[in-house]
């Protein structure tokens, strides 16, 4: 089996590209707001980061995307 590609849209572009598990970074959130997905679109070079609901979450930490997950600073309840 070879490596895990994952498929993304550009919004800026609008191409559309497989990117690598190394192309890609997840940071994972307490809300939805603050779980997202993000890259460099190959295309144009924009930076682009998009929302990630359990399900994408599940299918990019299985097929080896780095995560970052993101806690509450000091003091925040």
């Amino acid at each position: 089996m070879g490596p895990v590609l994952f498929k993304a849209a550009c919004p800026t572009c609008r191409a559309h590209c497989e990117l690598s598990a190394e192309s890609l970074r997840l940071a994972i959130g307490g809300s939805r707001r603050t779980t997202f997905y993000s890259f460099t679109c190959p295309a144009c070079g924009a930076s682009v980061r998009k929302p990630a609901g359990e399900r994408i979450v599940e299918l990019l930490t299985g097929g080896g995307v780095r995560t970052l997950r993101l806690t509450p600073g000091p003091g925040t309840v």
